[in-house]
């Protein structure tokens, strides 16, 4: 599979995330993340796709500094995700794909548990965005259902108002209508004069992630498949179809399918000898689907 190069805002702009050859390795035979390396701009929103067990909690827990990887590093806002300071922290906020909350402590509780440990904890938007959720902050975290239980994370994670939001399936319980409210939330800031907050949001539910993305990374087995704006993997990517052998079948691609006597293959117009104005661009969930399927290619075959 190929894999896009990220553009950053700027060639002197330092990444918010930036991850270079990080590979992670579960006991002596099995490699969790295989060399990834990931720039994410300021004001960006990375979706991070792919199947379950593609890597992708792995990859967030060593992001925020959770799992210290066997090669290669992390920074986030230009320091080391294993040694941050107190004023990155401040500016960083993170939604584990489980819940982690004190199961005693009422939302109340959490509010002001966690109002202790950050610099600009605003109170009042976080009890602003339970009510406007629906949440019940007098009752025990654990005894909230999964949903209330993310909700809460998520406000809780919202509520210092970070520039970088780091969130692991932080809407798979929720029901549609908190999810849109939840996704319209992710870009308000306090002031209008401050920069966009940049995320990092990995989900399944990719109808929902296709609304606010301005860049993909896809994952497969603990590697990076594809990574672009999403604006260019929209326009340059292309699904072509046709019968096994036929001449117009790009030579390069980025994946290729046998489906009833038809090849499909997935290729970049951009690249040299791509049939032009040939194919139709594709949705997230298609893009994911074919990326997805058993690859009919032999090795000589893949690239571009």
């Amino acid at each position: 599979m190929t894999t896009l190069d990220m553009p950053t805002t700027s060639a002197q702009a330092v990444p918010v995330v930036q991850v270079d050859g990080l590979t992670l390795k579960r006991g002596r035979w099995k490699t969790v993340l295989r060399d990834i390396h990931l720039q994410v701009p300021e004001g960006a929103v990375l979706g991070l796709v792919g199947r379950n067990g593609a890597g992708k909690s792995s990859l967030i827990e060593c992001l925020v500094g959770l799992t210290v990887p066997d090669t290669g590093h992390c920074r986030l806002l230009g320091e080391p995700a294993t040694n941050l300071s107190d004023d990155v922290r401040n500016r960083l906020g993170y939604v584990a794909q489980a819940p982690d909350l004190f199961a005693w402590l009422s939302g109340s509780e959490h509010l002001r548990r966690f109002g202790q440990a950050y610099r600009d904890f605003d109170a009042k938007r976080a009890l602003h965005l339970a009510v406007q959720w629906d949440l019940n902050m007098a009752k025990a975290a654990g005894q909230l259902s999964g949903g209330d239980q993310q909700k809460l994370s998520v406000v809780l994670a919202l509520a210092h108002d970070p520039d970088l939001l780091i969130l692991d399936e932080p809407v798979a319980s929720l029901d549609p209508l908190t999810r849109r409210d939840f996704m319209r939330t992710l870009f308000e800031r306090r002031w209008q004069t401050q920069a966009p907050r940049t995320v990092v949001i990995s989900s399944h539910l990719l109808s929902d992630l296709e609304r606010v993305v301005t860049h993909v990374a896809f994952m497969r087995e603990g590697e990076i498949q594809l990574m672009d704006e999403w604006d260019a993997l929209t326009e340059h990517l292309r699904l072509l179809e046709r019968p096994v052998g036929d001449s117009a079948l790009p030579r390069q691609a980025l994946h290729r399918r046998q489906v009833e006597g038809h090849m499909r293959v997935l290729f970049d117009a951009r690249t040299a000898g791509a049939p032009p104005g040939a194919g139709r661009a594709l949705t997230l969930d298609e893009l994911f689907v074919e990326l997805n399927a058993p690859d009919s290619s032999g090795p000589a075959q893949r690239g571009g």
